[in-house]
């Protein structure tokens, strides 16, 4: 069943129900007020035959049952009785008078009075006391022009309430299709949306509904996809070129090793330029398996409690080794600790923070560094100076993305997934990176992670 047809079909189904609800208690409460007032006019009734009948001075029985045969109020099939203290008949209005069991007369004498239907007929019973006597007068009749008018009021409720219910479910069928146009027409622009068309979009209209409010939302995640796609071929057209660049240069190294002469020494030369070259590949290769490992499962990684100022010590003693020309300096503000805490992943924090430090060192002239940490009760500061030349304002927006190279780093190797890394992982621990580059303070990498 279509969304459409349920909307019609609850639309349908709620308006039925509050109409037979509306055209109920109009029938009840009509055929309530016609019993009390029917009620009233035994009441009168017997009332009336029993003060002509205990008043015999003033007009006989024979008389009142001559009078009530013409009576032209009379009510319909009217029959009244007068039963005394013994339960006897005094008095009955005509032949067809209807037959009392003794429950009933004992419940008119202990309930004062009582009304009630029986065979079709409307009976009143009352307790009137005369003499210091107790009488039961009772009346009976047919309520032919009331229940008349119940019966036209059923008729006109039914029908007024079938000729409704089909003008509902026409009316509910064009307006739940009215309501889900909008939604009819995302689908046939759904539709039209191919890989190579994720340019397009939804109409958006005033932004006022939900149906707008999707429209929007659903645009947003098409930006995304759209960025994701081109991401994703710019990601595969650099990381073709930057694996084919070492490779390159390592066959064409092999090539002339195979043609050169026997001297040890250029060997060696061109063994050990294979050999960084093989170690920028591995390098990477290395970022590469990093990123596309957080970008696939961001859950898998273990949080705990980690050392910064012992990372970046171990951090500072591997570069060394390797640079023994680097200046790496370290310092702490005041309100730092000595053991400055953050709750994370040691592996990942390690390979943001190397890459942030070698970064440093590796576009300063004088291949140094300065790091610093600071700390308040939520945040720690990490800062990243280096003296080395400006990066152009332009490109500080690009400089995290993969294989973005900043325009002062082009004589320096490297391969741009480094900086995109360090953002994933400082993303990852819900933390924030940002740079700033000046041509006489040069640039400041800052990371905030909470504690």
């Amino acid at each position: 069943m279509t969304i459409r047809t349920r909307m019609a079909v609850l639309f349908l189904s709620i308006f039925s129900i509050l109409l037979l609800i509306f055209s109920a208690v109009i029938y009840f409460e009509s055929e309530n007020y016609r019993q009390k007032e029917y009620k009233t006019r035994l009441r009168q009734e017997a009332l009336t035959a029993a003060t002509i009948i205990f008043n015999k001075n003033e007009i006989s029985p024979d008389l009142l049952k001559l009078l009530d045969k013409n009576n032209v109020t009379a009510l319909n099939q009217e029959e009244i009785i007068i039963y005394d203290v013994d339960d006897k008949v005094i008095y009955e209005s005509g032949s067809d008078s209807p037959n009392l069991k003794a429950e009933i007369l004992g419940q008119i004498r202990e309930e004062r009075e009582l009304f009630w239907e029986e065979n079709g007929l409307e009976m009143y019973g009352i307790v009137i006391r005369n003499r210091n006597k107790d009488y039961i007068v009772l009346t009976s009749s047919v309520d032919k022009y009331g229940l008349e008018k119940q019966r036209n009021l059923a008729l006109t409720l039914g029908f007024s309430a079938f000729l409704l219910v089909c003008i509902s479910a026409v009316t509910g069928w064009v307006f739940a299709r009215r309501m889900l146009l909008p939604i009819q027409r995302m689908i046939q622009k759904i539709d039209k949306i191919r890989a190579s068309q994720l340019n397009l979009r939804l109409d958006e209209g005033n932004k006022a509904d939900e149906l707008e409010q999707l429209s929007i939302r659903f645009n947003q995640m098409l930006d995304r996809l759209e960025h994701a796609f081109q991401t994703q071929r710019s990601f595969v057209s650099h990381a073709s070129h930057e694996l084919r660049t070492p490779l390159t240069a390592i066959t064409g190294q092999i090539q002339v090793s195979l043609l050169a002469n026997d001297n040890p020494a250029d060997l060696k030369l061109m063994i050990q330029s294979v050999l960084d070259d093989v170690q920028q590949l591995n390098k990477l290769t290395n970022n590469l398996l990093d990123l596309t490992s957080i970008d696939a499962d961001d859950t898998k990684f273990k949080y705990t409690l980690v050392n910064i100022l012992e990372v970046i010590w171990q951090i500072r003693t591997e570069l060394l080794k390797k640079n023994p020309d680097y200046k790496i300096l370290i310092s702490l503000d005041d309100n730092a600790e000595l053991t400055p805490e953050v709750k994370g992943n040691e592996g990942l924090l390690y390979t943001a923070l190397i890459n942030l430090i070698e970064n440093g060192a590796k576009f300063s002239p004088q291949h140094t560094v300065e790091v610093k940490i600071e700390m308040d009760d939520e945040i720690l500061k990490l800062s990243f100076h280096n003296e080395g030349s400006m990066i152009p304002e332009n490109e500080l927006s690009q400089i995290f993305e993969p294989f973005k190279r900043g325009s002062n780093s082009r004589n320096t190797k490297g391969h741009g997934v480094g900086l995109s890394l360090t953002r994933r992982i400082v993303q990852l621990h819900k933390g924030q990176i940002s740079v700033v580059s000046s041509e006489n303070e040069g640039t400041i990498f800052s990371l905030l992670l909470p504690k």
